[in-house]
């Protein structure tokens, strides 16, 4: 079965399975709305009309669209045509063309040249495989300074055409991986593929276990141009299956451990002879991840960067200048070139050293003087005052976009000082950390400060909440303040885990989750039973006329449904976000946050079954209404094992207020990460580069934004 077909099957069952949920959703309110006064106007027979209505339209259209997928599953496709193909082909070579030479303008990247680093063959042999098996004769990229036309041409000339781009942090992996998919896209033959360039961390294997598949998958969904109707809907699938595209995975290293090594399995298990593939990470996780898995990536090349002489570092600088740079600059430039100036020389002989050097004296054009009294110096002394100053250029120079998001360029307007007190404090809570000091997580926000104020508050808040509403029901304070109280207890040590929770999400999974389904049912079923045993006594029970017996049968009903519906599905449902699921931080954020939103729903769901149960009494509709519907929220939201979003809700505010994170912590994290300050690991921020964490967790001591 294609991609596109499962992904078509699944939607279709998705639409029943909803049709059916709103059919019943649609029941349950019809259970309640036919007990309303006339005076609301409601009659029971448009009540019960319009509910079955609004659940059928659900439910026929979930139906017509699986039978609609049905008839089309069997049914002949015409096979596209060569033309089609090369159509196709030249279509996705544009398309990425113009994405990535607007991101070279935006990032400078050909500006005015690509940064002149050389690269040669790494020299750990456990990194790579057999050189025969790589390259005929002897393995490309001698490791001189090349142009980047000479990097394609030492590409196409592998026997597979795979290649491994490592290096350490800022060592220009991602600059030259764009750099080759412009070169080889304005180079390239009719035979040839296509190099499209995707973020590693968008794999998911358990959905896409083979590379072709996610492939095929993301093209349809970043460039929607192939599935026009000249084209046939299937050709992204088409393309992937005949080799027509070359995948360039970019970031394996921002992947968790265990996800990196899986990664490379399934790269070795998926690939034919003929597939090509670029891949980029960094050195360590690369090694890592090949030791794990006890095999390289069969038949690619693997390069390193080498560094980089005065010479070469002084002519890309020179040629970055504007046409009448600052009268400082030729003295710079020369002194570097004759090797005087050695901090200096040194710092540049990478290229992070040369893009800090760049982003905070060429972008800003400032006053390059300090380059020359520290460039005689200490190495360390040069690199700290260039850390110093990158926060202040990169704010100033990347002013935030307005419209769509851009990778490279904030959403938000940050002042430096501010950027520089919030990103000082995170470096400084990571210091302190022993176990685990490069991982901003956004539930670890949580921990950053007590949480004993605001699950106090919460607490009495939630007692008081409970009270009034036992109160109002039975008309007795005194006992409802007692439940208050135990409730508020109760409450306040469920809420104290919340803050040393992990994130959650939801899976809706079938396949291998049943065994799951069944204890969870099993509790729900017995939690239900003894609501369904409290709704028939209660009426029974009573002492007050308001709960004169009616239909006890109706009302034990009701409380089984409700708190089935909550306590088994909503539980079963519920499942942590490890790191091997987690592609990035805001997904997490967001998947959390759903789950919240979930259970949430489901509280509702016992709140409209309380709120049947209660209608069976004389109390006033109002009251019984809000009451139902707050109880049931309170329960939805204690409910479950993942609060973290919630957490970070609760502690973001009081971060705030003193002036260590801004209010919209999660805007700030990921437009530090469009400036190029943060990376992604999985669900975790680092810092891009660990030299630029250490500079900011020493300076500023008694900062406001060093404190704990």
């Amino acid at each position: 079965m294609s991609a596109r077909s499962w992904q078509q099957n699944r939607k279709a069952k998705m639409s029943v399975a909803l049709g059916v949920l709103l059919l019943a959703l649609t029941t349950l309110t019809l259970t309640v709305v036919t007990r309303l006064p006339e005076e609301w106007g409601i009659s029971a027979g448009f009540a019960q009309l319009l509910a079955m209505a609004t659940g059928a339209i659900g439910l026929g259209n979930g139906l017509v669209q699986f039978l609609s997928w049905w008839r089309k599953r069997g049914a002949a496709t015409s096979a596209p045509t060569s033309a089609d193909v090369a159509t196709a082909k030249d279509i996705l070579g544009g398309l990425v063309t113009q994405q990535w030479r607007d991101e070279t303008v935006l990032r400078s990247l050909c500006d005015p040249e690509p940064m002149p680093l050389p690269w040669r063959s790494a020299g750990r042999r456990e990194l790579a495989d057999r050189p025969e098996i790589i390259a005929k004769g002897t393995v490309a990229f001698p490791g001189l300074d090349v142009h980047i036309a000479d990097m394609a041409r030492n590409f196409r000339a592998l026997r597979s055409r795979r290649l491994v781009i490592l290096g350490g942090p800022g060592t220009g992996k991602t600059t030259l991986a764009v750099q080759l998919v412009l070169e080889l896209l304005r180079t390239r033959e009719p035979e040839e593929p296509v190099p499209v360039l995707l973020s590693a961390a968008r794999w998911d294997d358990r959905v896409y276990q083979r590379l072709q598949d996610w492939l095929a998958a993301s093209l349809a969904m970043d460039y929607p141009a192939l599935r026009a109707e000249g084209l046939g809907l299937d050709m992204p699938e088409t393309l992937v299956a005949r080799g027509e595209v070359l995948p360039v995975i970019d970031g394996l290293d921002e992947l968790p451990d265990t996800a990196r090594a899986d990664m490379l399995t399934a790269l070795n298990r998926s690939m034919y002879e003929t597939d090509q593939l670029i891949l980029t990470c960094r050195t360590e996780q690369f090694a890592e991840s090949v030791e794990e898995i006890g095999d390289a990536l069969t038949a690619a090349a693997v390069i390193e960067p080498q560094p980089m002489s005065p010479a070469a570092a002084a002519d890309y600088l020179e040629a970055c200048l504007p046409p009448v740079p600052h009268s400082v600059w030729p003295h710079v430039l020369e002194e570097l070139r004759k090797g005087t100036a050695p901090a200096l020389s040194e710092v540049t002989s990478t290229s992070l050293g040369l893009w800090l050097v760049r982003a905070t004296y060429i972008g800003p054009r400032v006053d390059p003087s300090p380059l020359l009294e520290l460039g005689r110096g200490s190495a360390a002394e040069l690199h700290d005052h260039l850390c110093d100053q990158l926060i202040p250029a990169l704010v100033s120079t990347r002013t935030p976009a307005n419209g769509p998001p851009q990778p490279f360029r904030p959403q938000h307007a940050w002042t430096a000082e501010q950027v520089d007190r919030w990103l000082t404090y995170l470096s400084r809570q990571l210091a302190r950390n022993e176990e685990d000091p490069r991982d901003v997580a956004w539930w670890h926000l949580a921990h950053y400060t007590s949480s004993r104020t605001v699950r106090i508050g919460a607490a009495i808040a939630i007692g008081a909440v409970v009270w009034l509403a036992f109160a109002l029901l039975t008309g007795e304070p005194r006992l409802g303040a007692l439940i208050g109280l135990f409730s508020a207890l109760v409450a306040e040590t469920l809420i104290g885990s919340w803050f040393t929770e992990s994130p959650g999400h939801a899976d809706f999974h079938l396949r291998g989750r049943l065994a799951e389904l069944l204890p969870a049912l099993r509790d729900g079923l017995i939690v239900g039973a003894l609501g369904a045993i409290v709704g028939w006594l209660m009426p029974y029970a009573s002492r007050t006329p308001e709960f004169a017996p009616t239909s006890s049968a109706e009302i034990g009903l009701l409380s089984f449904v409700g708190y089935v519906a909550l306590l088994s599905l909503i539980r079963w449902v519920e499942s942590p976000t490890a790191d091997l699921t987690a592609r990035s931080p805001r997904s997490t954020w967001q998947a959390d946050r759903n789950l919240t939103a979930i259970r949430i729903l489901g509280g509702l769901v016992v709140g409209l079954a309380t709120t049947g149960v209660l209608l069976y009494s004389a109390l006033p509709l109002t009251m019984t209404i809000v009451v139902g519907l707050v109880l049931g929220l309170l329960f939805g939201l204690v409910l479950g094992r993942h609060h973290a979003w919630l957490a970070y809700k609760l502690t973001v505010p009081r971060l705030a207020t003193k002036g260590r994170l801004p209010l919209r912590a999660m805007d700030f994290l990921d437009d530090a990460h469009r400036l190029g300050l943060l990376r992604t690991e999985g669900p975790y921020y680092q810092f891009r580069h660990i030299e630029l964490q250490q500079h900011l967790a020493r300076e500023r001591v008694g900062s406001p934004g060093g404190g704990a």
